[in-house]
């Protein structure tokens, strides 16, 4: 099923808590929703029956070209170039109604990050492209030609909980202007002369948390990440397991108040002995306190280093209209 060998250079995050804290049924059909190089679909391959199936999604038509090699030599794989955002419609068009388990590895692949001329590295000079799906959206040069330098310093200052992103969002914008930025060098050399100078040699490079921000920009990641979590535990079966890594505290925090919405519901006031608004649990945590990896792992794969794994479970219409009568809270 495949040449190991072939991808070497990219090692998937927390492969092992990710496979069991999504594997319960050996027949089952589950969804990588990132399948990247395949490491995590791989994994999930070898531990499915003949009766099991899998679904891959990727926005990246390179990780998808990979996928359908992998599919030629597997009658159990599928993969569909698709987002985040259109994951319930790609399910409802397969029939895939009622899954054993969902699994989301957010963020950028090695192979995205090494390859310069998908500008997500401030490592390697390339275009200011920085998408995840090259045949759709805006590259990045176009969207900071239509940014107000407010609108940018709040992006820069969400997403990446960047200090200095008024200060660097004007150079930005300022470079722009005056033709000095063209290249992800130009942005790198303009967030490090930004920031104090006490700042540029302590702790991660200055251009870290801003390459960060203007990438989930660029591809709407919080947005596809409601949409792609609302439409997976609609798809989910009870017993359904729904696992998300994530690699920075804002798309954790996301993940977090996302399922524990769907894990506590209800809207009663707190001194309410019996929930009456009517709305029941639909999910249980499994893994609330996020797993970290492992210091072999980070050892084996710094950029494994940020990534933290929440996990849940579906449950079913009756156990939530229980758990809500039983209690009022569910805790």
């Amino acid at each position: 099923m495949g040449d190991d060998n072939r991808y070497a250079e990219h090692i998937p995050v927390l492969r092992d808590d990710f496979i069991e804290a999504l594997f319960t049924d050996p027949d089952g059909c589950y969804v990588d929703c990132t399948f990247g190089r395949g490491g995590h679909s791989r994994e999930l391959l070898a531990r499915l029956s003949e009766k099991g199936r899998l679904l891959a999604i990727d926005r990246d038509l390179e990780a998808v070209a990979e996928g359908e090699r992998l599919a030629a030599e597997d009658a159990r794989f599928t993969i569909v170039h698709a987002d985040f955002a259109s994951l319930g419609e790609t399910l409802d068009e397969l029939g895939w109604l009622q899954v054993s388990g969902i699994g989301f590895d957010l963020g950028v692949s090695s192979p995205q990050v090494d390859s310069a001329e998908r500008g997500f590295s401030f490592q390697k000079s390339g275009p200011l492209d920085m998408r995840m799906d090259l045949s759709s959206g805006q590259p990045l040069s176009v969207k900071l030609a239509h940014v107000s330098e407010r609108e940018l310093a709040d992006i820069i200052y969400r997403y990446g909980d960047e200090r200095y992103s008024r200060r660097i969002a004007k150079a930005i914008l300022r470079a722009r202007h005056d033709g000095e930025l063209n290249t992800t060098s130009d942005l790198e050399n303009i967030c490090f002369h930004s920031v104090p100078k006490q700042a540029r040699h302590s702790g991660a490079h200055p251009a870290t948390r801003t390459f960060q921000a203007l990438r989930i920009w660029v591809n709407a990641e919080m947005e596809q990440i409601d949409a792609g979590i609302q439409a997976a535990v609609d798809h989910l079966a009870p017993g359904g397991r729904l696992a998300v890594i994530s690699f920075h505290s804002g798309e954790d925090r996301r993940i977090r108040n996302l399922i524990d919405a769907l894990v506590h519901p209800c809207t009663c006031p707190p001194q309410m002995p019996v929930c009456v608004c009517g709305k029941t649990p639909s999910m249980r945590w499994l893994q609330k306190k996020p797993v970290r990896p492992g210091e072999a792992e980070i050892a084996a794969n710094p950029r494994s280093r940020s990534s933290l794994m929440r996990v849940a479970e579906r449950i079913s219409e009756a156990e939530g209209k229980k758990l809500a009568g039983y209690s009022g809270r569910v805790q």
